[in-house]
Parts: structure tokens; C-alpha cells; sequence
């Protein structure tokens, strides 16, 4: 299991550079939802640090997978409605914050 803990090791680093990328971004765009984005900003820093985390429980794979998955749910749906406007997928938005709140109970395991 060393080499999942690793693998999600690498994917926080790799998502917060993601988040900081669209942070620098953004700040050379204008847009009408800059609220809604920096929220998404915000809990993509905060999830990808929690990724770095996942090595050190007793579940890396259901942790990783959980957080993972949901940060790119969560933070995906608000990027999109905050960049286009378009509200079509904030259904994802619930989803994806479940699936956080249990990749957060996965680390405490």
C-alpha cells in the first residue's frame, strides 16, 4: 500500500500546482463570479493538501480516491459555473462535497 499513499502523495503536489495555476489565471481574467471561483480556489488548496495527508492512514486507496474524486467534482462544478455562467453542473457541487466530508472520515480511520 506504500505505493498508493505515493501515488496520492504526487497527485496533491500535482493539484496544488493546478490550484495556483488557475489562481495566477484568474488573476489576468476578468469575470463576473470571482466570489464563486475563489471558493472553488480555496477548498482545491485545501483538498490538495489533505491528498499530501492520505500516506499516514490506515485506508490510503478509500481516502485518496475519496478526496480525489470529490475535489474534482466540487471544485470542478464551481470553475466551470464562475468561468462560463452556465449553471448546468452545479448539481455536482453536493456530490462532490459528500464525497470530501467522506474522504475526511477515511483519513481519521
Amino acid at each position: 500500500m506504500a505505493g498508493v499513499g505515493a501515488a496520492f502523495r504526487r497527485l496533491g503536489a500535482v493539484s496544488g500546482a493546478g490550484a495556483l495555476g488557475m489562481k495566477i489565471s484568474a488573476c489576468h481574467v476578468s469575470f463576473s463570479f470571482s466570489q464563486l471561483f475563489d471558493k472553488a480556489n480555496k477548498h482545491h488548496f485545501l483538498h490538495s493538501l489533505a491528498l499530501l495527508g492520505v500516506t499516514h492512514c490506515r485506508k490510503p486507496l478509500w481516502a485518496g480516491l475519496l478526496l480525489a474524486s470529490g475535489t474534482t467534482l466540487f471544485c470542478t462544478s464551481f470553475y466551470y459555473q464562475a468561468l462560463s455562467g452556465d449553471t448546468s453542473i452545479q448539481t455536482l457541487g453536493p456530490v462532490g462535497g459528500s464525497l470530501l466530508i467522506l474522504g475526511w472520515l477515511a483519513l481519521a480511520l
